[in-house]
């Protein structure tokens, strides 16, 4: 037990008024092996690793991450700290979608600190994050990047479900509250907090413009980029955007670099699955853009 009242039992813990909750760690460790990216990994709680696939060879580490409870609810906390030494090559995704439950009052928190040292590269790559009306969660993300480290990562995020009328609003929760924050140190900090009750940030077209799904995808460099080599990366994303079948709903896209160390894509649509979708094309044209590597979209995103 400590001072604020929780007990911690066997990965869970609970309050002195028999709230459970989840308390998950994950470490993963990227070294290389000669030519081969191995991954050591440690959990304490219901935060592990499904799978480590080489579908590209040896340099490049697919890791599956799985939270088995299936949700994460109200006093939850996830933490994932990634390491990946010099030369390695890690993707890291997710079988399915990480859903924020509806909370009671507690807020769930999950938070990603990884630091890819020189030559390495990470892909970070995790399937919609959904956010249940009446949830009131934290995601938080950080990247720390050596000189000659580089990145690509994304982040969806889905406001309620809709299609199944339960849509993120204040009616019967007007407590609900999504805050997510995007790192890397020196080159970009961005955090921004939805709220329910915010018809003004969730209605306006200077916001989510009626719209419920968010998407960003970036790629990150640890120094900067020689223009060229930005501007063939815009130029790719446009035209992948350029090309988005209006018959699929409402998407609205962009992208742009104003810092010499990112490009970075922006949607807004109705629905996941377009988004996702853009997204995807792009993140495989980048690959070969900047990193000379064919797409291969990870096997579990096709299962």
């Amino acid at each position: 037990p400590c001072a604020c009242g929780w007990v911690v039992e066997g990965g869970r813990r609970h309050h002195r008024e028999n709230t459970m909750s989840w308390l998950g760690h994950l470490n993963l460790d990227y070294r290389l092996d000669g030519d081969r990216t191995i991954a050591l990994d440690r959990h304490d709680g219901p935060l592990r690793v499904l799978q480590r696939l080489y579908p590209e060879g040896p340099g490049i580490c697919h890791h599956v991450l799985v939270h088995p409870p299936g949700g994460i609810a109200g006093g939850d906390e996830l933490n994932v700290r990634a390491q990946l030494g010099t030369g390695t090559h890690a993707l890291i995704t997710t079988p399915g979608a990480t859903r924020f439950y509806k909370s009671a009052g507690p807020m769930a928190v999950q938070r990603l600190v990884a630091h890819v040292g020189d030559q390495a590269r990470l892909e970070w790559l995790p399937l919609e994050t959904i956010a249940y009306r009446g949830c009131r969660a934290e995601n938080v993300m950080r990247f720390e990047l050596a000189p000659t480290a580089e990145m690509m990562g994304w982040d969806v995020l889905a406001l309620g479900l809709p299609a199944a009328a339960e849509a993120f609003d204040s009616v019967e929760y007007p407590d609900g509250e999504f805050t997510q924050q995007i790192e890397l140190p020196g080159i970009w900090l961005e955090r921004g907090c939805v709220k329910a009750d915010d018809q003004h940030l969730l209605d306006s077209p200077l916001g989510w413009a009626g719209l419920r799904v968010s998407g960003t995808l970036w790629l990150a460099t640890g120094s900067a980029m020689t223009r060229d080599r930005r501007e063939a990366l815009l130029d790719e994303a446009r035209r992948l955007i350029g090309q988005v079948d209006p018959s699929l709903g409402e998407v609205h896209a962009g992208a742009t670099s104003v810092h010499e160390q990112t490009v970075v894509v922006r949607v807004l649509a109705e629905r996941v699955e377009p988004l996702m979708n853009l997204l995807t094309a792009i993140r495989g044209v980048w690959r070969t853009v900047a990193w000379q590597l064919d797409a291969c979209p990870p096997r579990v995103w096709r299962t």
